[in-house]
């Protein structure tokens, strides 16, 4: 079951991150989790919130640019070869990773992983048939 993940460009300069932060503060959004890959000239921020229409809706009032994308919280064995079987499953299903990140929490021995895939419904039917966790929404958003 997918995840709405909200994605924003930002400057690299001071304060645009915080900007993004106090604006979500404001509104009384707390961030689940926050993804931030950066170049010299700009970053993308990737965030599941607990409540993405209120998010959204404040950082547009706000004028930032908001992208929403469909995820998947995986959860994988913490150990090692862990994220190796997970990989499999997924090119055996031939669906191409397009970016991936660490969720900082665990849900038993299993670490979190949220993946963008170019064919989520089909990740999802391969990772549920190879019995591996996928993550309902509520499920992360009572992680925190």
């Amino acid at each position: 079951m997918t995840i709405k993940q909200i994605s924003l460009f930002l400057e690299n300069k001071p304060g645009h991150l915080a900007t993004i932060c106090r604006t979500l503060a404001d509104a009384k959004i707390n961030i689940v989790t926050l993804s931030l890959a950066d170049t010299q000239q700009f970053g993308i921020v990737r965030l599941i919130v607990d409540d993405c229409d209120k998010a959204c809706a404040a950082l547009k009032a706000a004028g930032m640019v908001v992208n929403v994308r469909d995820v998947l919280a995986v959860g994988v064995r913490d150990e090692p070869g862990g994220m190796t079987n997970l990989l499999a499953i997924i090119e055996k299903a031939g669906v191409n990773i397009e970016y991936m990140y660490a969720f900082a929490a665990h849900v038993g021995k299993e670490a979190i992983l949220v993946f963008r895939f170019d064919d989520a419904e089909k990740a999802d039917a391969a990772l549920k048939a190879a019995g591996v966790p996928v993550l309902a929404p509520a499920d992360v958003l009572n992680l925190h």
